[in-house]
């Protein structure tokens, strides 16, 4: 998966916004003002560091030699995920899904339930 196909997949959730607040080098998606995914497509391999549950986190990372802790985030938290191809396109769809829903359920119960008739 290349890092535009990432990020088109991570735009076709309910508002999904994409930013720079790093300025250029690294895409951040958020949904409702909070962060569940940055892209960095300049990064060799490009990457994507996404949020995880701890558990899951764990074992995607003995998993996938792909996957190691958030780079400058919350380790127990977050992953990066190296868009190297060694993962299925799928599987990182599935990764990505799951960091959106993670900080989804973080939210105000009125936020969520909009975001829910919105899928």
């Amino acid at each position: 998966m290349t890092p535009a196909e990432l990020g088109d997949f991570a735009m076709g959730f309910p508002e999904v916004t994409e930013e720079q607040p790093f300025g250029p080098g690294a895409y951040v998606y958020k949904v409702a003002g909070k962060m569940f995914a940055v892209v960095e497509p300049d990064a060799e391999p490009p990457r994507v560091e996404m949020k995880c549950d701890p558990g899951l986190a764990l074992h995607l990372r003995a998993e996938h030699d792909a996957v190691g802790p958030g780079y400058h985030l919350n380790k127990r938290h977050w992953n990066t995920v190296l868009l190297d191809g060694s993962i299925p396109a799928d599987r990182i769809e599935e990764m990505v899904e799951h960091s959106y829903e993670r900080v989804v359920a973080g939210l105000p119960k009125a936020v969520r339930e909009r975001l829910a008739e919105a899928r």
